[in-house]
């Protein structure tokens, strides 16, 4: 006779859980650049910005908690100038490089 099997629980994935470092803030921040989606970068502005303390990262940027949230929604529309403003808040900084020519 076989026993019964617990059903697996699984919980949703939290990148903010996984983001210990620098470097693997860097590495995630450089891959949503390259991906291309505005909403992609929001999100992993977002995961970022829980990772450090969404609190801290607001006070450090001038803005205020709430401020931050609506910012970093996916869909939102946030001015570039608070984009720069968060990613300095987040001890990273966006660089220009060539690209390839094909």
């Amino acid at each position: 006779m076989t026993k019964a099997k617990t059903p697996l629980k699984l919980h949703a994935f939290d990148a903010a859980r996984c983001l210990h470092g620098e470097e693997a803030i860097a590495e995630y921040m450089t891959a949503a650049l390259e991906a291309d989606d505005p909403d992609l970068l929001l999100l992993a502005l977002a995961d970022v910005a829980r990772a450090k303390g969404m609190a801290r990262v607001a006070k450090d940027a001038g803005l205020g908690r709430e401020s931050l949230y609506k910012a970093l929604t996916p869909g939102a529309k946030p001015r570039f100038d608070t984009i720069i403003k968060v990613a300095r808040a987040l001890g990273v900084k966006f660089t220009a490089q060539p690209t390839s020519a094909t």
